[in-house]
């Protein structure tokens, strides 16, 4: 289960790195009853990704078991090139992007909910995170391939999907443990990922899906 793991959690990693949820968790904790407001945006966000994980586990490890070697490498494959698209796009949208400043003011106007609508806001930007989406395929890919029993691969998705819902739930969980340096905490993550985030989820979604490309390519040989 530990190689499985060592295996997983790049994508894992790589799928944590999502300014936008962070920046919606830390300007929610700003407003008025920011707690419960993120706490339930945490909870719809990774609710929603560990149905998506489940899902796709499930799917996964039907698939794998037939016999055609070539059904998994194919998979690879197009796993691979849909994070080389997701790349792509990535490095499109960055140079679409807005003004620190402007997209910070127009995050504050959207973002600005109370609790009642938190939960729902969570699940819905989770469901339209792309990028974390197209990360965790692959990973489930991997855990349901892999030998591990029911109860261990129960345990890898739950690990998967905490790593990956990471943006959603430590704001939440620093400001409970620490709320006064939480918050100095939390805005030097926020500029550490606006700054550097980007990049490196660029290069983590090419070196991961040129490594599903090359092994989904060796396996049809």
């Amino acid at each position: 289960m530990v190689g499985t793991f060592l295996l997983i959690f790049p994508f894992a990693f790589a799928g944590a790195l999502s300014p936008m949820m962070l920046t919606e968790q830390t300007v929610l904790l700003a407003t008025a009853d920011g707690r419960r407001a993120a706490a339930r945006y945490a909870i719809g966000a990774t609710l929603v990704l560990l149905v998506f994980v489940g899902l796709v586990t499930v799917f996964g490890r039907a698939i794998e078991l037939p016999s055609e070697p070539t059904l998994s490498a194919s998979l690879d494959i197009l796993l691979g090139a849909v994070l080389l698209l997701v790349a792509g796009l990535l490095v499109y949208l960055r140079r679409r992007a807005l003004e620190p400043a402007d997209r910070s003011d127009r995050q504050r106007r959207e973002y600005s909910l109370g609790p009642h609508r938190a939960l729902g806001f969570g699940a819905f930007s989770m469901a339209t995170n792309l990028t974390t989406l197209a990360l965790v395929v692959p990973a489930a890919k991997i855990i349901a391939a892999s030998g591990v029993d029911l109860p261990g691969r129960g345990i890898l998705v739950v690990l998967l999907v905490a790593i990956a819902s990471t943006p959603a739930w430590l704001p939440v969980a620093l400001t409970r443990v620490a709320p006064g340096p939480a918050e100095r905490a939390l805005d030097w993550i926020r500029d550490l990922i606006e700054q550097r985030g980007r990049q490196l989820v660029v290069l983590l979604l090419i070196g991961l899906g040129l490594f599903l490309l090359v092994r989904g390519i060796l396996g049809t040989i």
